[in-house]
């Protein structure tokens, strides 16, 4: 389950996707995002599904590596999609005692199983297709007008960046830490629950420890590479968009806007 956290990794590739500025790949997952909250009929997410698929076959990122990622969240929407079958009030097709299943409630666990799976697989998709430089930088760029208001937009950008790629990089660590203590002849799965709740402290002392160490080293790297904000700093790869982000805006627009107009008719 460890090894199936694929947040804040990035699949190297030369497909389309992985050669669009950040700011557009940022952009078109918060639209995508939004139409997903938008849609409310099965048509309207057959053209978010039509539209992901196609993404997933231009970022040429195995489908078998995003899937994986979605191992994590099975608990979670298990848990939504019960509690949205039980306790939706409509027309019950079976009632166990006081718990009815509702027409209503299956339809609404339908929708909320795909938003949050089309969720993590839109947002993964980005994070997969752009480094975390460019992630940063593209952050940094599109939040640029919050300087009139004094937020420290640079800082910000970074700490999101830095934190999104330690996801993996702690993942490993944590992988490492637990077959270890098996090798030792820990058992995390026996036991009752305040034994298991107290077995998890070799696991956890070791990952908060290593997590400090990695930190004290970024920070040792990037004060040895004359790192001192974002005033003043210059960037080997500029920002530019090119004709491709424009067509990518474009092809956004029109599937948003599509997305609104099926829901108004529908």
């Amino acid at each position: 389950m460890i090894r199936d956290i694929t947040i804040g990794q990035y699949y190297p590739s030369h497909s389309v996707l992985h050669r669009l500025d950040p700011r557009t790949k940022i952009m078109g997952t918060v639209f995508f995002i939004i139409s997903l909250f938008i849609g409310n009929s099965i048509l309207t997410y057959g053209v978010a599904t039509l539209f992901l698929a196609i993404m997933i076959k231009i970022s040429k990122v195995p489908l078998k590596f995003i899937l994986k990622g979605l191992k994590p969240i099975i608990i979670l929407l298990l848990f939504s999609v019960i509690i949205n079958m039980l306790f939706t009030p409509g027309e019950a097709i079976v009632s166990i005692g006081f718990l009815h299943i509702t027409k209503e409630g299956i339809r609404l666990a339908v929708f909320l199983a795909i938003r949050l799976v089309y969720l993590v697989i839109g947002s993964s998709l980005m994070t997969f297709t752009t480094t975390p430089t460019a992630l940063t930088d593209g952050l940094e760029r599109l939040f640029q007008f919050l300087k009139v208001v004094k937020v420290p937009v640079h800082e910000v950008a970074m700490m999101m960046a830095i934190a999104l790629r330690f996801i993996p990089i702690l993942t490993e660590e944590l992988d490492k830490i637990m077959k270890a203590q098996a090798a030792r002849g820990a058992d995390f799965n026996r036991g009752t629950l305040k034994e298991k709740v107290h077995g998890l402290i070799p696991i956890m002392v070791p990952l908060f420890i290593a997590a400090i160490r990695r930190s004290n080293d970024l920070a040792m790297a990037m004060e040895a590479r004359c790192y001192h904000g974002g005033e003043g700093r210059t960037r080997m790869k500029p920002l530019v968009y090119e004709k491709r982000d424009y067509i990518s805006y474009l092809i956004v627009l029109a599937y948003f806007i599509g997305i609104i107009v099926l829901r108004i008719l529908l």
